[in-house]
């Protein structure tokens, strides 16, 4: 075919995919979460593409708020990719019917939708769940409040209506606004599940928003105002630390989101259908968990997941005998937790295995410079909470020796120093964790 001709076809094929009345066909559809999907997203399909064809990416709008359409050519041909940014839950739905390859989620799949896809994928392996970011759920207020702290119960009272005035908190004498995501949001979601935790109710006086950076900019022009919204989305507004029971209050930095320290952090999801999806999926897929792909998380303003090492700031709130064990160590921004009961890493952990050992490569180091530090939950005796600490720091241990890396040190701290509130699913879940920590 002559390549005039050719030319002539891809360009009337592409006007054709954007006249009304006239279906678009996609090479891949990437459907929900708006904090995923307005940035992140388009980011990552953009190097993965050029990855994969050498070729510029170019982005045009669908006329749909929240839409984009990435275009490459691949082999002569037009290569397109939907990312449609309307809501965690609206990527389930898009799944569900067979029109989403990807499912952009900014919280955990539910047990209703795992039932809901059994037939066709178990959404829960290692195949279809995948972690690509680590997000803070922020905090917002006006840049000029004087407030710089909340507790998670008091936050949850803020936005159920029951403090209403800034004066009571020790702020201006003016009346609290609420700025909350819509139902569609995963982000929304996410606050309802840890702040709400099914005993508030958000107010009917908030003011709801699709977008994150709307919200943000909206509640940085109000005095009165608080609001929520992915970490990525803070421009202008002003973060509050946020305490969880008796853990110290925290702000969203890159070593506490990092590692899941602050107690809202939260992790973005791309789930696919197990391996019956398209490959050009599952590739992506492979590209976002690559150390290139968490690169690109990092410019996008999300927390990527390839380790760092940093010296941690200990106040005095850090017991001494903690102090001493860690004195010629630094952090690694990576913590273990567990998928079920207090042994079985869950995959993310599972994918942080690997990123260990090309961060030891890469720093020249071996397992001799690891140390492993387990943790549990409160629990009934401090014996029992020692014992369950060291077999979670031991799993771990053992995890890496299975891939060829060698830890000589590892051990359990118990049920001290918690990152969040006791007891609980909640709590066993962020409380039972193995901190990893590399030799200076």
């Amino acid at each position: 075919m002559p390549s005039v001709f050719r030319r002539l076809l891809f360009r009337l094929g592409f006007a054709l995919a954007f006249l009304p009345g006239v279906a678009a066909a996609h090479d891949l559809e990437i459907h929900g979460s708006n904090t995923i999907g307005a940035t992140l997203a388009p980011m990552l399909m953009t190097g993965f593409l050029e990855q994969l064809t050498g070729e510029r990416v170019s982005a045009s709008a669908t006329g749909n708020e929240n839409e984009a359409v990435l275009t490459v050519v691949r082999d002569g041909k037009p290569l397109t990719v939907l990312v449609a940014a309307h809501g965690t839950s609206t990527g389930f739905t898009s799944m569900m019917a067979n029109q989403a390859d990807t499912w952009a989620a900014s919280r955990r799949i539910t047990a209703k939708e795992v039932a809901a896809m059994a037939a066709r994928a178990d959404m829960t392996s290692a195949d279809s769940e995948h972690v690509i970011a680590i997000d803070g759920l922020a905090i917002l207020v006006h840049p000029s409040n004087p407030v710089n702290q909340l507790n998670i119960e008091t936050l949850a009272r803020i936005f159920a209506g029951e403090i209403t005035n800034w004066s009571a908190l020790g702020g201006p004498d003016l009346p609290i606004q609420v700025y909350a995501r819509d139902d569609r949001s995963g982000t929304w979601d996410t606050f309802k599940e840890l702040v709400l935790a099914g005993k508030y109710t958000l107010t009917g006086e908030a003011r709801r928003y699709e977008s994150n950076d709307q919200l943000s900019d909206d509640v940085s022009l109000n005095p009165a105002g608080i609001g929520f919204a992915g970490f990525a989305s803070v421009r202008s507004s002003k973060l509050l630390a946020i305490s969880d029971g008796s853990a110290p209050a925290l702000k969203p930095s890159e070593l506490s989101v990092a590692t899941e320290d602050y107690p809202l952090s939260r992790r973005l999801y791309l789930y696919t259908p197990g391996t019956t999806g398209k490959p050009l999926a599952q590739a992506f897929i492979n590209y976002a968990q690559s150390q290139a792909g968490q690169d690109i998380v990092a410019q996008s303003g999300f927390f990527s997941q390839n380790p760092f090492a940093v010296d941690p700031v200990q106040d005095a709130s850090v017991p001494a005998t903690f102090k001493r064990l860690t004195e010629r160590y630094q952090r690694l921004s990576v913590n273990f937790r567990f998928a079920e009961g207090r042994t079985k890493l869950d995959n993310k952990a599972n994918r942080d295995l690997l990123r260990i050992q090309h961060y030891l490569k890469d720093t020249g180091k071996t397992g001799k410079d690891l140390m492993l530090i387990g943790f549990a939950d409160q629990q009934s005796d401090e014996l029992r909470a020692q014992m369950i600490s060291e077999l979670r720091a031991l799993s771990a241990s053992k995890a890496l020796r299975q891939l060829g890396t060698q830890v000589h040190g590892h051990t359990g701290y118990g049920h001290y120093m918690p990152v969040g509130s006791a007891g609980g699913a909640t709590g066993a879940q962020r409380n039972g964790r193995v901190e990893v920590w590399v030799r200076r």
